[in-house]
């Protein structure tokens, strides 16, 4: 064996999940290594060119709030941002941008590259080292030996991943990449449980042969909103999306060519994306609906490829040639990239800690599609979260466990730990008990806390994350505190700011619980505290919704008291005969960390929880 190197942390794949586990590991002082199949394809976004949307969002002002890379570079390389659900409350706005793909990548390479502690290297890791059940190292194709305390595993969709573009099938990557065949069968002789799914990407078109007179322009907002808490300037808008729609011409041809879809005659094995499905599947679940709408995304800014957003399919060649060009704008369109699906391998994410440490193999972790995920955000948000456990077994300080109740992260990485998944993976805002409470816009104050106590906020990051927290204390204070008296002078000023009168003395706090009112038109009138623009949001959003974020509160702290009955590693949960068998078997087998955890099982009933707690009880006496 020819051992090249030691390392603290060895990361296994550089997509997002790679990524942000490998800077997280090496900016908490981690002698680290990134080990990625091709350099030129580091960060890659093998499937759409956006960032972000509902629930997405918010997993990115999380990563970027915890001192991850993603919203950074967001905010520096996209081309086109837009918030979503505008008319909907603060809870489910979320921000989306357009991505310059390749400009992405070249700055996740050269953060990456300019990492003190992180080495970046080509390397097809062919298996995993594990002696007395610990991590110790990978061998890689080239025969090379890396040793280490921690390995996170981030391979994406490469595990036995396999190309379908109809009766075309081959063994591959995204995008044409190499799959990881080897490392498959490494897992399994570890005894890891894998799971087959599938997921897919539509053509690319080239963007001179689109009528885009025939689609509908979709602008960017002005002014945009930032990603990164850190970036100080909106970021400009620089090119436009476009609308269009199938119609019944194009499901005529799809239906007659059912039997050649790889999804219906059988070659497809694995679970594709529920929420993401392939234009085939709308077809056959939606066979009532008229059309099916189709955005039409740029690539970047040097490049002609447009991404068919919403016609995911792994239809022959000729079957996707003929139904594009049903669509309006599309008549005459050229195909750049035919659409594909990718068949890959993935752990049951049942056999990992809250940490993301494998339960029967210490100092290994897994994230992002690897853990049976769909999404750049997921990914990374996972990432970051291995990053920073790796890093904490390493240098033996306490692990990052976010809550359910204090992050979006929290509930992706419980829902995945706790309940599993049979099909990839999305976050969706409905996944969470406490949207209002779990906003884009606060992200900063619920997760940056722990950013500072682990080490990975700058100091930059820090002054501008306490002067914001003083800002918002200070407001808080003075509009609570001072109290306005109805006068014809005082009414006057509130009228000519477009502010109802008021009859009765008031603090002027309850100004802002007004639906019409800013902090900003309480600047003109009154003599209150100046602060910034997004400390001001904060305190508008604090007292409009003051009942509501109450009674949420109110609710988390039930929750976590649960969360804070911790249950021993080494319960003897067979021996406890007033468990259900159905409990004893499934405790048994995921080990719940706490009492609320374990009451989020399938198969574990309320009845079961109340014997947990009164043997916890009798336990502490």
């Amino acid at each position: 064996m020819f051992v090249a190197d030691k390392y603290e942390v060895v990361v296994i794949g550089a997509g997002h999940a790679g990524i942000e586990a490998a800077l997280a590991a090496a900016r908490l002082g981690c002698k680290t290594l990134l080990t990625t199949l091709s350099l030129e394809n580091l960060a890659m976004m093998p499937c759409n060119p956006s960032i972000g949307g509902p629930a997405k969002g918010h997993l990115v002002r999380e990563i970027d709030a915890l001192g991850g890379e993603m919203g950074i570079a967001a905010d520096k390389t996209c081309i086109q941002f837009r918030t979503l659900n505008v008319g909907k409350g603060f809870a489910v706005q979320a921000l989306r941008a357009q991505a310059d793909k390749k400009i992405y990548q070249a700055a996740m390479k050269s953060i990456c590259e300019n990492t003190e502690n992180l080495d970046v290297k080509q390397l097809l890791i062919e298996k995993i080292l594990v002696v007395d059940d610990k991590a110790v190292g990978v061998t890689c194709e080239t025969g090379e030996t890396f040793l280490a305390d921690a390995i996170i595993l981030a391979s994406g969709t490469y595990l036995g991943g396999r190309i379908i573009i109809g009766e075309s099938i081959f063994d591959g990557g995204p995008n044409g990449q190499r799959a990881a065949l080897k490392l498959t069968d490494s897992l399994k002789d570890l005894g890891v449980k894998l799971m087959r799914f599938k997921t897919g990407t539509p053509a690319r078109v080239d963007a001179r042969t689109i009528d885009f007179d025939k689609t509908e322009i979709q602008r960017g907002d002005e002014p945009a909103q930032n990603f990164s808490f850190m970036t100080e300037t909106p970021p400009v808008n620089q090119v436009c999306c476009y609308l269009t729609y199938t119609n019944e011409t194009t499901h005529e041809i799809l239906r007659r060519n059912l039997h050649r879809a790889p999804m219906a005659n059988g070659i497809i094995e694995g679970i594709g994306p529920r929420y993401c499905p392939s234009i085939e599947s709308k077809i056959i679940r939606f066979p009532d609906k008229e059309r099916h709408q189709l955005f039409l995304e740029p690539e970047g800014l040097n490049t002609q490829e447009y991404y068919v957003q919403g016609m995911s399919t792994s239809m022959p060649a000729d079957v996707q040639i003929e139904f594009l060009h049903t669509i309006p704008g599309l008549e005459r369109a050229k195909i750049m990239r035919h659409g594909y699906a990718i068949e890959y391998d993935c752990i049951d994410p049942l056999q990992l800690k809250p940490t993301l440490e494998f339960k029967n193999i210490a100092g290994f972790f897994s994230a992002g599609q690897s853990n049976g995920t769909s999404g750049y955000e997921e990914a990374a948000a996972q990432g970051l979260i291995a990053g920073i456990n790796a890093a904490a077994l390493v240098k033996n300080f306490e692990p990052l466990i976010l809550k359910r109740s204090e992050s979006y992260i929290g509930v992706l990485i419980d829902d995945l730990v706790t309940k599993g998944t049979n099909e990839p993976y999305r976050m969706m805002t409905s996944r969470a008990e406490y949207r209002l409470l779990l906003r884009q816009d606060n992200a900063d104050l619920r997760l940056t806390p722990y950013a500072i106590k682990i080490g990975l906020a700058s100091a930059e990051r820090k002054e501008k994350f306490e002067r914001k927290l003083s800002e918002i204390e200070t407001a808080t204070k003075f509009l609570t505190e001072n109290k306005i008296t109805p006068s014809a002078e005082v009414n006057q000023k509130l009228s000519d700011a477009g502010i109802d009168e008021i009859h009765n003395v008031m603090p002027l706090a309850e100004l802002l619980r007004r639906p019409n009112v800013t902090y900003a038109k309480l600047e003109k009138i009154f003599d209150v505290p100046k602060i910034s623009d997004v400390a001001a949001a904060q305190v508008e959003i604090s007292f409009f919704y003051e009942g509501y974020i109450k009674k949420q509160l109110e609710q988390a702290k039930k929750f976590e008291a649960l969360e804070n009955k911790l249950l021993p590693s080494d319960i003897d949960y067979n021996a406890m005969k007033n468990l259900r068998v159905e409990a004893r078997e499934k405790l048994s087998a995921l080990r719940p960390r706490s009492i609320g955890q374990a009451s989020r099982i399938s198969g574990v009933s309320p009845a079961d929880i109340s014997v947990l707690i009164v043997w916890l009880e009798t336990l502490k006496s």
